[in-house]
């Protein structure tokens, strides 16, 4: 495969989604970069479908504007339970609780 088939495969993927949906196009993902690039950074992750479904779900009962915005959500929540447990021992606990259960089943969540 030369690099042109593959850099046209690769344009094609980008603008479609798997169940045929437009998604960003390059040129609007060039102009969103060029105007948020200094207070943005865009976060593409591979994750399950399991992952994907934790989030729609985040995204739904925290009245959020999607998946994007449930990672976001979910990072804040973390940072807000780290910040707990540095003096309230509950927390600490839950804390820790989650990280062990998310060390022991690890191969589920990831991508």
């Amino acid at each position: 495969m030369t690099l042109v088939a593959r850099t046209s495969l690769l344009v094609d993927w980008r603008t479609q989604d798997r169940a045929g949906t437009s998604m960003a196009t390059t040129e609007s993902q060039r102009r969103w970069r060029g105007k948020n690039h200094l207070v943005k950074r865009q976060l593409n992750v591979m994750a399950r479908g399991l992952i994907h479904e934790y989030l729609d779900e985040i995204a739904a009962t925290g009245d959020l504007r999607g998946k994007g915005e449930a990672v976001t959500f979910s990072a804040f929540a973390v940072r807000l339970l780290m910040q707990q447990a540095e003096y309230d021992p509950d927390a600490a606990q839950r804390l820790a609780n989650l990280r062990e259960t998310y060390h022991r089943d690890r191969d589920l969540y990831q991508g």
